[in-house]
């Protein structure tokens, strides 16, 4: 038995949530189009018969414009450490630029084994990813190079057995059948993020936030309460709608994805709320489970 635990991490939109969904063959971080979709720190089981990995799905670090965004870039440095193998994830279709430097200027200071994970081959030509690798090998002493498509699930067979060569222990921390350590309250809330981040404009998604305020099961349907807080009630509008049109829509959308989580029938309220500057507001971060000291 080996086991153990991952980080991945990258720039935002680098495809590190869709990586970790397809890795444990399951929808389990939310993914969009829009650069820092992962705001929480996720984590994805990957299970064999005689294999356990943790794979630790963490924020964007990107160059921060709130308290959230020094908060968010905090805990995905914070990740570097006490774990036995670093997925650090760039997009193979795109150049080589500062934020990636960054990154690996970071990674410098840990001692764990750095993988690079060129995703998004499926965009360029095969000989073209020679030249990607080109351009990083000598930046920084990677453990082992992969190129990978997480969009088409291609060559992760082969990154899992890479990975495997740096797991530690021997232990196995949750049950086969479990694909996530994150908590139904928090999966819900974070379906309904997705659903509003695909059908809103780009500027809405940084302001917006989702949680869930009430979860309540009946014999045959569960009552939940989602509330979406934004920080100002021109967004409030955009995330309304006309005629409320696109509030309906982003619950209907989610609802069906929170029924298929759940295994049964979902009656799904939504509220929007407005806070203004609720990113740079302390009390409020930290009771959306935003904590400056992780």
């Amino acid at each position: 038995m080996k086991s153990g635990f991952v980080s991945i991490i990258g720039r935002p939109n680098v495809g590190k949530s869709t990586l970790i969904n397809s890795l444990v063959n399951a929808h389990i971080a939310i993914t969009s189009d829009k650069a820092q979709t992962t705001r929480n720190v996720i984590q994805g089981i990957y299970n064999e018969e005689d294999t356990q990995i943790v794979f630790v799905d963490t924020p964007g670090i990107h160059k921060p414009q709130s308290r959230l965004g020094k908060i968010l870039n905090k805990q995905a440095l914070s990740l570097i450490h006490d774990v036995d193998a670093i997925l650090f994830l760039t997009d193979a279709s795109t150049s080589l630029g500062k934020g990636d430097k960054f990154i690996l200027e970071c990674l410098k200071n840990s001692e764990v084994p750095v993988i690079l994970v060129l995703n998004k081959i499926d965009k360029i030509k095969s000989e073209e990813i020679l030249e990607v690798i080109e351009n990083y090998k000598d930046l920084f002493p990677f453990a082992d190079i992969v190129p990978v498509s997480a969009m088409k699930n291609d060559n992760l067979d082969c990154l899992v057995k890479v990975i495997k060569k740096y797991l530690k222990d021997n232990v196995k921390y949750f049950d086969d059948d479990t694909i996530t350590s994150n908590s139904t309250y928090f999966m819900i809330s974070e379906i309904v993020r997705e659903k509003l981040l695909n059908l809103t404009i780009e500027e809405v998604p940084h302001c917006v936030t989702c949680v869930t305020t009430y979860y309540e099961e009946k014999e045959k349907v569960t009552l939940i309460g989602v509330e979406i807080i934004v920080e100002r009630d021109s967004i409030k509008k955009i995330v309304i709608g006309k005629n409320g049109e696109r509030l309906k829509t982003i619950g209907s959308l989610a609802r069906k994805d929170i029924e298929k989580l759940l295994g049964k029938r979902v009656y799904l309220d939504l509220y929007v709320k407005t806070i203004k500057k609720w990113r740079e507001k302390e009390k409020v971060l930290h009771e959306l489970g935003f904590h400056e000291d992780e």
